[in-house]
C-alpha cells in the first residue's frame, strides 16, 4: 500500500522504536512507517487503518507492538474475533496487562458477555492502572446492559471516579454512559444531569453529549446550508410558474384582441 512520503517512521512511540531495533534497519523503517499509517488512520479510514495493519504484520508478526496495532486495527472494523487473537499474542509477548479491558470488549463483540464480566474480576484488573481500571468498568456496565441488567449496570459506574469534581481523560466517556444508563432506565431527570456533567468535562468532544442534552431539552437545530439549498431548489419552479403566468396572460391578450375584431 502507498505511504505518502513525508512519513518517515520516526514519528512512532520511542518504546515501539526500540521493540522494532530487533529488525534488519531496513526492514524496522518499513514496519515503523506502516504503524505510523496505522495510528493516522485508525479513527478516520479504519479500513485503511487496518490494510495497513495487516503489511506490518506480514513484515514483523513476531514484534508485540505490530500485533496490539493489528489488533486496535481489527477492533475498529469491528473484526472482534481478529482483534482478540492479535491483543492475546501481544500480551503473550511482553506480560503486559493493559489490553485486558479491550480484550473483553472484544468478548462483548463476540455476543459473550458472561466472558467480560469474568474478565472484569480477574486478578489482572488490579494490576490496572487508574484509567484502565475505569475502562474496565464501562466494560463490565456494557456487558450488564448487553445482559438486559440495566440496573446492574447503573450501579457498575456508581464509582468514586464517577463522584468526583477533578476531570480526567476518562471522566466525560464515565459519566456519559452513567447518563446513558439512567435514560434507558426512564430516570430522565436525572440522565439530563449527567449530561450536562459530561459536557463539561468533554473538553476534546468525545463524546455527542452536548447534542443529547440538547435533545432531552427540546432543542432542535436546523441546518441552514439544507434550507438554502431547498430555497434554491424551489426558485426556479417559482419563475417556471410565472412564465407560464406570462404565457397565460399572452394568450388571453390574443383572444380578446381576436374577438375586438369578429366584433
Amino acid at each position: 500500500m502507498p505511504i505518502p512520503e513525508d512519513v518517515t517512521g520516526d514519528e512512532i512511540d520511542k518504546d515501539v522504536r526500540q521493540e522494532l531495533q530487533s529488525l534488519p534497519k531496513t526492514l524496522a523503517e518499513d514496519v515503523a512507517r506502516n504503524l505510523v499509517m496505522v495510528a493516522r488512520l485508525l479513527d478516520e479510514d479504519p479500513e485503511g487503518a487496518y490494510g495497513y495493519s495487516r503489511v506490518a504484520l506480514r513484515l514483523a508478526s513476531r514484534v508485540a507492538a505490530v500485533r496490539e496495532a493489528a489488533g486496535f486495527a481489527a477492533y475498529a472494523n469491528q473484526k472482534y474475533g481478529e482483534a482478540l487473537g492479535e491483543f492475546r499474542a501481544a500480551k503473550r509477548m511482553t506480560g503486559n496487562i493493559d489490553l485486558w479491558p479491550v480484550m473483553a470488549d472484544c468478548e462483548r463483540g463476540l455476543g459473550r458477555p458472561e466472558k467480560a464480566l469474568d474478565m472484569a474480576g480477574a486478578p489482572e484488573v488490579h494490576k490496572l492502572d487508574k484509567a484502565g481500571q475505569v475502562e474496565m468498568r464501562l466494560v463490565a456496565a456494557g456487558a450488564r446492559r448487553d445482559m438486559g441488567q440495566l440496573d446492574a449496570a447503573i450501579v457498575t459506574l456508581q464509582s468514586p471516579e464517577l463522584a468526583a469534581n477533578s476531570v480526567q481523560p476518562w471522566t466525560a466517556r464515565l459519566r456519559y454512559a452513567y447518563a446513558d444508563a439512567l435514560l434507558a432506565a426512564e430516570r430522565q431527570s436525572e440522565a439530563r444531569e449527567w449530561f450536562a456533567k459530561a459536557v463539561e468535562a468533554d473538553r476534546d468532544g468525545s463524546t455527542d453529549a452536548s447534542d443529547r442534552l440538547a435533545e432531552l431539552d427540546g432543542v432542535e437545530f436546523v441546518d441552514a446550508m439544507a434550507e438554502d439549498e431547498d430555497d434554491e431548489v424551489q426558485a426556479p419552479a417559482s419563475s417556471e410558474a410565472s412564465e407560464h403566468e406570462d404565457e397565460d396572460q399572452d394568450e388571453d391578450q390574443d383572444e380578446g384582441a381576436g374577438q375586438g375584431d369578429k366584433d
